[in-house]
């Protein structure tokens, strides 16, 4: 009788999150068996035809690029530009198949980012397997080391290009606290005069 491997024998065996061992079953690549219990169980000499195949799907992880400027200054510099572009040649030249390419304008500090929303509303449904950013400090200012947790659970790794170009991470760090700084100021005085004017 054929030996048959469970999903971490699998994963293990191709070097793959167990999440794309169920992306190659909804695809067809890959068709396991049912315990009783419902647990999958996978022929060893289909798994052994996926290595002897070099493990296409392997060499082709399907990515998301993630790029970030804090300012519409740095924007209209073409720095957003740029950093897209140095992605997604790092993308193609790591062998990852760019499914999707993120960008905005906004603060690190930020958590009410349409496009990072975006970003893990793809993520959850488990349609790429990579994600590509510049510098850590794309994604977050702080609570990097969750966001990490949660893509890693979704069964994705962070692939982090950390560019010397444009401007550093410190340097955009300023310009988010100054943003920060501008906009309370801003907000104070509307509400200032919003109080002012119900006074009257």
């Amino acid at each position: 009788m054929e030996k048959m491997l469970t999903s971490h024998q699998v994963a293990k065996l191709l070097n793959v999150w167990p999440h794309t061992l169920r992306r190659w079953e909804r695809e067809g690549k890959l068709k396991p068996l049912r315990t009783p219990g419902g647990h999958r169980r996978y022929k060893e000499s289909q798994i052994m035809a996926l290595i002897g195949e070099e493990i296409t799907e392997r060499g082709t992880k399907q990515c998301a690029v993630y790029a970030r400027v804090s300012t519409a200054k740095q924007a209209e510099a073409g720095n957003l530009q740029r950093q897209k572009e140095r992605l997604i040649t790092y993308a193609v030249e790591k062998g990852y198949q760019v499914k999707a390419v993120y960008s905005e304008i906004a603060s690190g500090l930020n958590e009410n980012r349409r496009e990072l929303a975006k970003l893990a509303k793809t993520a959850t449904k488990g349609e790429i397997d990579v994600i590509v950013i510049e510098y850590k400090d794309r994604l977050a200012r702080f609570g990097y080391k969750y966001l990490e947790q949660y893509y890693r659970l979704c069964g994705i790794e962070i692939d982090i290009m950390e560019s010397d170009e444009d401007k550093s991470p410190q340097e955009e760090l300023v310009e988010d606290m100054i943003a920060i700084v501008t906009s309370f100021s801003a907000e104070t005085r509307r509400q200032s005069g919003r109080k002012a004017g119900a006074g009257h």
